[in-house]
């Protein structure tokens, strides 16, 4: 007799759920601009979004 519960695959890490994850979109992070610094613990970091959309941090 066939197991009538199919296996699923595995949820990838996207799709688990992260508890107190916060969820923040980069455009409202950055309004109209695209980069924006960030402050973490004193130290100044650069968010920019590249001509290719992609996401980059430096410090």
């Amino acid at each position: 007799m066939a197991d009538e519960k199919a296996e699923q695959p595995p949820a990838s890490r996207e799709d688990r759920p992260k508890p107190d994850v916060p969820v923040i979109n980069v455009r409202d992070l950055m309004a109209d601009s695209r980069e924006a610094v960030l402050i973490h613990e004193g130290e100044r970091y650069r968010l920019r979004i590249t001509a290719k959309d992609k996401l980059i941090l430096t410090k």
